[in-house]
Protein backbone atom coordinates (compact mmCIF):
# COMPACT_ATOMS: atom_id res chain seq x y z
CA UNK A 1 0.00 0.00 0.00
CA UNK A 2 2.90 2.37 0.79
CA UNK A 3 4.28 1.87 -2.71
CA UNK A 4 0.97 2.90 -4.27
CA UNK A 5 0.78 6.00 -2.08
CA UNK A 6 4.35 6.98 -2.94
CA UNK A 7 3.69 6.48 -6.65
CA UNK A 8 0.51 8.55 -6.38
CA UNK A 9 2.36 11.34 -4.57
CA UNK A 10 5.13 11.28 -7.14
CA UNK A 11 2.93 11.24 -10.24
CA UNK A 12 -0.28 12.97 -9.12
CA UNK A 13 0.78 16.36 -10.53
CA UNK A 14 1.63 14.73 -13.87
CA UNK A 15 -1.73 12.94 -13.94
CA UNK A 16 -3.56 16.21 -13.23
CA UNK A 17 -1.60 17.97 -15.98
CA UNK A 18 -2.34 15.14 -18.41
CA UNK A 19 -6.05 15.22 -17.54
CA UNK A 20 -6.27 18.99 -18.03
CA UNK A 21 -4.16 18.87 -21.19
CA UNK A 22 -6.38 16.07 -22.48
CA UNK A 23 -9.55 18.04 -21.75
CA UNK A 24 -8.21 21.13 -23.50
CA UNK A 25 -7.00 18.93 -26.33
CA UNK A 26 -10.41 17.28 -26.69
CA UNK A 27 -12.15 20.65 -26.99
CA UNK A 28 -9.49 21.92 -29.41
CA UNK A 29 -9.78 18.67 -31.39
CA UNK A 30 -13.54 19.14 -31.80
CA UNK A 31 -12.99 22.73 -32.95
CA UNK A 32 -10.14 21.70 -35.27
CA UNK A 33 -11.78 18.56 -36.66
CA UNK A 34 -15.22 20.13 -37.02
CA UNK A 35 -13.82 23.36 -38.44
CA UNK A 36 -11.63 21.51 -40.93
CA UNK A 37 -14.57 19.45 -42.18
CA UNK A 38 -16.84 22.50 -42.33
CA UNK A 39 -14.26 24.44 -44.34
CA UNK A 40 -13.40 21.46 -46.57
CA UNK A 41 -16.88 20.15 -47.36
CA UNK A 42 -19.14 23.10 -46.47
CA UNK A 43 -17.14 26.05 -47.79
CA UNK A 44 -15.16 23.90 -50.29
CA UNK A 45 -11.69 25.14 -49.42
CA UNK A 46 -8.71 22.94 -50.26
CA UNK A 47 -7.72 20.10 -47.94
CA UNK A 48 -4.58 21.81 -46.61
CA UNK A 49 -6.08 25.32 -46.39
CA UNK A 50 -9.03 23.98 -44.41
CA UNK A 51 -6.70 22.32 -41.94
CA UNK A 52 -4.51 25.43 -41.52
CA UNK A 53 -7.41 27.83 -40.87
CA UNK A 54 -9.15 25.51 -38.40
CA UNK A 55 -5.88 24.73 -36.61
CA UNK A 56 -4.99 28.39 -36.10
CA UNK A 57 -8.37 29.00 -34.48
CA UNK A 58 -8.18 25.83 -32.34
CA UNK A 59 -4.57 26.58 -31.33
CA UNK A 60 -5.50 30.04 -30.07
CA UNK A 61 -8.24 28.49 -27.94
CA UNK A 62 -5.83 25.80 -26.71
CA UNK A 63 -3.15 28.33 -25.81
CA UNK A 64 -5.49 30.35 -23.64
CA UNK A 65 -6.92 27.26 -21.92
CA UNK A 66 -3.50 25.71 -21.31
CA UNK A 67 -1.94 28.95 -20.03
CA UNK A 68 -4.78 29.85 -17.67
CA UNK A 69 -5.92 26.38 -16.61
CA UNK A 70 -3.60 23.44 -17.38
CA UNK A 71 -0.29 25.14 -16.54
CA UNK A 72 -1.39 28.23 -14.61
CA UNK A 73 0.97 27.21 -11.75
CA UNK A 74 4.00 27.29 -14.04
CA UNK A 75 6.31 30.21 -14.63
CA UNK A 76 4.83 32.97 -16.77
CA UNK A 77 7.73 34.01 -18.93
CA UNK A 78 5.86 36.65 -20.89
CA UNK A 79 2.76 36.22 -22.99
CA UNK A 80 4.49 37.34 -26.21
CA UNK A 81 7.30 34.78 -25.75
CA UNK A 82 4.91 31.98 -24.78
CA UNK A 83 2.45 32.76 -27.57
CA UNK A 84 5.25 32.89 -30.16
CA UNK A 85 6.76 29.58 -29.00
CA UNK A 86 3.31 28.01 -28.69
CA UNK A 87 2.52 28.82 -32.30
CA UNK A 88 5.93 27.78 -33.59
CA UNK A 89 5.48 24.40 -31.89
CA UNK A 90 1.87 24.21 -33.10
CA UNK A 91 3.20 24.97 -36.56
CA UNK A 92 5.44 21.91 -36.32
CA UNK A 93 2.47 19.85 -35.10
CA UNK A 94 0.41 21.25 -38.00
CA UNK A 95 3.19 20.37 -40.43
CA UNK A 96 3.01 16.76 -39.23
CA UNK A 97 -0.74 16.74 -39.99
CA UNK A 98 -0.28 18.46 -43.35
CA UNK A 99 2.33 15.91 -44.41
CA UNK A 100 -0.06 13.06 -43.68
CA UNK A 101 -3.04 14.78 -45.35
CA UNK A 102 -0.90 15.73 -48.35
CA UNK A 103 0.43 12.18 -48.65
CA UNK A 104 -3.10 10.72 -48.66
CA UNK A 105 -4.60 13.43 -50.92
CA UNK A 106 -1.79 14.00 -53.42
CA UNK A 107 0.53 10.99 -53.34
CA UNK A 108 -2.00 8.20 -52.82
CA UNK A 109 -4.72 10.26 -54.59
CA UNK A 110 -7.39 9.09 -52.16
CA UNK A 111 -9.82 11.99 -51.83
CA UNK A 112 -12.94 10.63 -50.15
CA UNK A 113 -14.17 12.12 -46.85
CA UNK A 114 -13.42 8.97 -44.81
CA UNK A 115 -9.77 8.85 -45.91
CA UNK A 116 -9.45 12.59 -45.32
CA UNK A 117 -10.80 12.26 -41.78
CA UNK A 118 -8.60 9.26 -41.00
CA UNK A 119 -5.56 11.24 -42.12
CA UNK A 120 -6.75 14.14 -39.93
CA UNK A 121 -6.99 11.86 -36.89
CA UNK A 122 -3.58 10.25 -37.44
CA UNK A 123 -1.91 13.61 -38.05
CA UNK A 124 -3.57 15.15 -35.01
CA UNK A 125 -2.53 12.25 -32.78
CA UNK A 126 1.12 12.46 -33.84
CA UNK A 127 1.10 16.26 -33.57
CA UNK A 128 -0.44 16.05 -30.07
CA UNK A 129 2.35 13.81 -28.81
CA UNK A 130 4.90 16.32 -30.07
CA UNK A 131 3.00 19.30 -28.62
CA UNK A 132 2.60 17.84 -25.12
CA UNK A 133 6.33 17.20 -24.87
CA UNK A 134 7.35 20.53 -26.39
CA UNK A 135 4.93 22.73 -24.40
CA UNK A 136 6.27 21.39 -21.11
CA UNK A 137 9.86 21.77 -22.27
CA UNK A 138 9.81 25.22 -23.88
CA UNK A 139 6.53 27.11 -23.37
CA UNK A 140 5.08 26.50 -19.91
CA UNK A 141 8.22 26.35 -17.79
CA UNK A 142 8.40 24.85 -14.29
CA UNK A 143 8.21 27.49 -11.54
CA UNK A 144 11.66 26.62 -10.13
CA UNK A 145 13.58 27.75 -13.21
CA UNK A 146 15.18 31.20 -13.30
CA UNK A 147 12.95 33.94 -14.72
CA UNK A 148 13.13 34.69 -18.43
CA UNK A 149 14.53 38.05 -19.53
CA UNK A 150 11.71 39.60 -21.63
CA UNK A 151 14.21 41.35 -23.91
CA UNK A 152 16.36 38.34 -24.83
CA UNK A 153 14.03 35.42 -24.14
CA UNK A 154 16.87 33.74 -22.25
CA UNK A 155 16.96 32.76 -18.57
CA UNK A 156 18.19 35.55 -16.33
CA UNK A 157 21.37 34.87 -14.40
CA UNK A 158 21.38 35.39 -10.66
CA UNK A 159 23.76 38.31 -11.04
CA UNK A 160 21.57 40.16 -13.54
CA UNK A 161 18.45 39.73 -11.42
CA UNK A 162 19.93 41.74 -8.52
CA UNK A 163 19.94 45.50 -8.72
CA UNK A 164 23.12 45.95 -6.66
CA UNK A 165 26.47 45.77 -8.48
CA UNK A 166 28.57 42.69 -7.98
CA UNK A 167 30.45 42.98 -4.69
CA UNK A 168 34.09 41.92 -4.41
CA UNK A 169 34.73 38.62 -2.66
CA UNK A 170 34.95 38.70 1.11
CA UNK A 171 38.40 38.35 2.67
CA UNK A 172 39.28 34.89 3.94
CA UNK A 173 38.20 34.07 7.46
CA UNK A 174 40.93 34.47 10.09
CA UNK A 175 42.54 31.29 11.24
CA UNK A 176 42.08 30.13 14.80
CA UNK A 177 44.30 31.91 17.21
CA UNK A 178 47.32 29.81 17.94
CA UNK A 179 49.96 31.52 20.09
CA UNK A 180 52.66 29.54 18.29
CA UNK A 181 51.65 30.99 14.88
CA UNK A 182 52.29 34.59 13.95
CA UNK A 183 51.51 35.82 10.41
CA UNK A 184 51.23 32.27 9.13
CA UNK A 185 54.72 31.35 10.33
CA UNK A 186 55.14 28.73 12.99
CA UNK A 187 57.59 29.80 15.66
CA UNK A 188 59.67 27.27 17.47
CA UNK A 189 58.73 26.44 21.03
Amino acid sequence: MQLILRLYDRFSALFRELAKFGTVGAVAFVVDFGGTNLLRYGVHLGPLTSKVVATVFAATLAYLANRYWTWRHREQSGMAREYFLFFVLNGIGLLISLLIIGFVEYTLEIRDPLSYNISLIIGTALGTLFRFWSYKKWVFLPPDLPPIDPHTGLPETTESSHSAPHAPPAPPAPETADPARVNGITRGR
